[in-house]
């Protein structure tokens, strides 16, 4: 879908709020739950925002390595993705450091390493931290 402005859009993403500190959040026919930890008001029965902000980043580089190693004739079984971040100690809040590790799978030999990385590291997600959107809020 194009939007009035000439962009590409997507399907809205929807959140609705479900109890306590945990929100439903709909994503086309899909459905993910948000939560907080029990140390931050939440029940711990999802992941929590920041979390899922760091499980997309680390999925989008595990969807372009596992792209470069079909495209190459490699399986994909085997591969791994963790994804780590710390918390800055300032305000405002946010995510000050996020650390992604690809373990390729074992048949891909270490002088391809430099290419999956070059490819994992341009995800989507990645590319757009890089490049930080234009965000809008608006009240309706």
């Amino acid at each position: 879908m194009t939007t009035t402005d000439g962009r590409v859009g997507l399907d809205p993403i929807d959140v609705r709020f479900r109890a306590g500190e945990a929100y439903e959040i709909r994503v086309r026919d899909h459905r993910l739950l948000a939560d907080q930890p029990v140390d931050a008001g939440g029940a711990d029965t999802a992941p929590s925002p920041t979390e899922l902000f760091a499980a997309s980043l680390a999925a989008c580089v595990a969807f372009y390595a596992g792209r470069y190693l079909s495209r190459h004739g490699h399986d994909r079984a085997g591969l791994v993705v963790t994804a780590s971040f710390d918390l800055a100690t300032d305000r405002p809040a946010r995510v000050a450091a996020i650390r992604i590790t690809v373990r390729p799978p074992t048949d891909l030999p270490p002088d391809k390493w430099p290419a999956l990385r070059a490819v994992a590291s341009h995800c989507t997600v990645h590319n757009t931290l890089l490049h930080t959107p234009q965000i809008e809020v608006d009240i309706q």
